[in-house]
């Protein structure tokens, strides 16, 4: 029954579109801390249990290509977000990393921490090995762990971050899809998300300011 596709489907569409969904209706925030909560532990153990992950780092991955890669895409990031953040709203460049620099280190920390992690084992490590043999193109898995990423951000209710977001999916999953690796697409997506906050996009994610 596990290993069923109708199980997988109905799976899928419960963990990436309703449950997303939901959070925007105004109910209760511990019953939705409840279903979060619930739904990560069922990840969890499937990951576990299942798939039999060791959650141990590879000892094959390329750092080097990686890091170059990854900071490549941040300078290109970089120059198109420091533009908007001066076009649309100058006073917020650099804004808490300059006046808070303690808040700016606690937030990166957390943030990195508590999570990006646990979104990439939802959305890439969990997506990437339950659903994989639902798609024949892995363009469209790709395509379609974008979207859902992006919808896990539905709640903002703000355009430029389902935008973002579905850019920063599409990003991630090609990364995780070539790496294979949970750890390298948490790095890189830790960076690309710290350096939002960093540059004064950050309220609009719901960052602290």
């Amino acid at each position: 029954m596990m290993q069923s596709t109708i199980y997988k489907l109905i799976e899928f569409f419960i963990i990436f579109i309703i449950i997303p969904i939901s959070f925007t209706i105004d109910f209760a925030l511990w019953i939705k801390a409840i279903i979060a909560i619930t739904g990560f532990i069922y990840i969890v153990y499937y990951l576990l249990r299942i798939e039999k992950n060791k959650f141990k780092i590879a000892a094959n991955l390329n750092w080097s290509r990686f890091f170059k890669a990854t900071f490549f895409k941040l300078i290109l990031i970089a120059v198109i977000t420091i533009t908007f953040v001066l076009i649309s709203n100058q006073a917020s460049l650099f804004k808490v990393v300059l006046n808070k620099p303690l808040l700016w280190l606690v937030i990166l920390f957390v943030y990195s921490a508590f999570s990006v992690y646990p979104q990439e084992l939802i959305y890439r490590t969990f997506y990437f090995q339950r659903y994989k043999n639902l798609f024949k193109n892995e363009h469209i898995l790709i395509f379609i762990n974008a979207i859902v990423f992006s919808l896990a951000h539905i709640f903002f209710r703000n355009t430029l971050v389902i935008l973002l977001t579905f850019l920063g999916g599409l990003l991630f999953a090609f990364t995780y899809n070539k790496t294979k690796s949970t750890l390298l697409v948490s790095i890189e997506h830790a960076i690309y998300g710290s350096w939002l906050f960093t540059v004064g996009m950050g309220e609009m994610l719901g960052f602290p300011s």
